[in-house]
């Protein structure tokens, strides 16, 4: 069982169905990436996991509590374990960095004093290679930066699952290996559930131990990474190839003749 199970999900918005009977373990301290092409439920599903959207049939369980059903007060206490990291990082121009980085401590974490907060808060900075940038005005930072800056905020409270959305999107190519770089280093650092939302292909691939493919609503392709790199489903071989050259599949593999 994973930290999170998606069982028989499905969810349409009027005609247009989005989901179409997925089910899918996301394991406990690893990263797992869910990717496909756009319009394709990725970001709905990420919304079914932390209760922003309930599906119409089929559970979603996290930490054991079925968000499909829970209370409000339910979803509220999953949520407290998780972060989340948006695609435009979501920040506050009108704070500093700091202050946009504590906003979570500020709301959720009212018993710790100031100088707790602010050395919290540099805690996380650093985590994220943005030390003694807490007085920096937010609206100055580069599309890399807020990035780091987001990601600090999500790490905050300490969760125990952070999800991102499309990470890399708008940043340059060395930028985008420096955000692939940080994920892995947080992963090691603080042993943390990543759910990686990504186009990025190239890079979902060297920082997920595990991928999920969606393909018009349904789930094409799950596993380990090496095993999804592998496999023989026509549209997961397409999708992937435009931008790895893909190993064999297995099939091919025990063609070959020294296979034999």
């Amino acid at each position: 069982m994973g930290l999170i199970e998606l069982d028989d999900v499905r969810k349409s918005f009027g005609d247009l169905t989005v989901l179409d009977g997925v089910s899918l373990s996301i394991p406990e301290g690893r990263t797992t990436a869910v990717i496909g092409p756009s319009g394709t439920g990725k970001s709905v599903l990420l919304k079914h996991i932390v209760g922003l959207v309930r599906p119409d049939s089929g559970s979603v369980r996290c930490f054991g509590v079925d968000m499909a059903t829970a209370s409000e007060a339910e979803v509220y206490a999953v949520r407290r374990r998780m972060g989340m990291l948006f695609q435009d990082g979501a920040l506050f121009d009108s704070m500093t960095v700091g202050e946009n980085v504590g906003f979570p401590l500020r709301h959720h974490a009212r018993d710790l004093r100031a100088p707790e907060r602010r050395d919290r808060v540099e805690e996380k900075l650093a985590l994220v290679g943005m030390a003694g940038m807490q007085d920096r005005d937010t609206a100055s930072l580069s599309g890399g930066q807020r990035k780091r800056v987001g990601l600090a905020r999500a790490i905050i409270m300490e969760p125990e699952v952070v999800l991102f959305d499309e990470p890399n999107s708008g940043l340059d190519p060395m930028t985008s290996d420096a955000i692939d770089q940080l994920i892995l280093d947080m992963k090691q650092a603080l042993g943390i559930t990543f759910i990686v939302i990504s186009h990025d292909i190239v890079g979902t691939v060297r920082v997920a131990d595990h991928i999920a493919m969606l393909h018009e609503g349904r789930l094409v392709a799950s596993g380990p990474t090496e095993a999804v790199l592998r496999s023989p489903v026509p549209i997961v071989r397409r999708f992937l190839g435009r931008n790895l050259e893909l190993p064999a599949t297995d099939t091919e593999v025990a063609r070959l003749p020294s296979a034999r």
